[in-house]
């Protein structure tokens, strides 16, 4: 069985190469510099946690559930792998706009939110209080 291609250089930790594939069935190998994936830059853990993003096709709330994992664990993992990949990941709120029913139910499926303050915050806007009328 095939080991897992190395990324990182075992003695100094820096990026590896690939400068030589090989044919299994005639055994021609060609030699040079080839560009690899960027994907080859992720750990085993982070191509997994990729696999199971993309099989739940993007859905936080399907990747909590198949790893057992919380919402800022999910998107502390997916920000591990952006910037794995060497992208930067900006903490800007503008950036992570939420829409605010989606938070509602968030709150609704921890147990934070009963269903009827849940229900209030639906029909009254996010920021609506329990026991505090629309109104007022």
């Amino acid at each position: 069985m095939p080991y897992p291609v190395p990324t990182k250089c075992p003695a100094c930790a820096s990026q590896m190469v690939i400068t030589e594939l090989a044919c299994p069935e005639c055994q021609t190998k060609v030699q040079g510099v080839f560009e690899g994936s960027a994907l080859q830059r992720l750990t085993s853990d982070q191509l997994q946690f990729v696999e199971t993003f993309l099989r739940c096709r993007g859905n936080i709330k399907e990747v909590e559930r198949d790893l057992k994992i919380s919402y800022p664990t999910v998107r502390s993992r997916l920000d591990q792998v952006i910037q794995s990949l060497g992208y930067s990941v900006s903490d800007d709120e503008s950036q992570l706009e939420t829409d605010p029913a989606e938070d509602v139910l968030e709150a609704l499926d921890t147990g934070s939110l009963t269903f009827e303050e849940a229900l209030e915050r639906l029909q009254n806007g996010p920021n609506t209080k329990k026991g505090r009328n629309a109104n007022e």
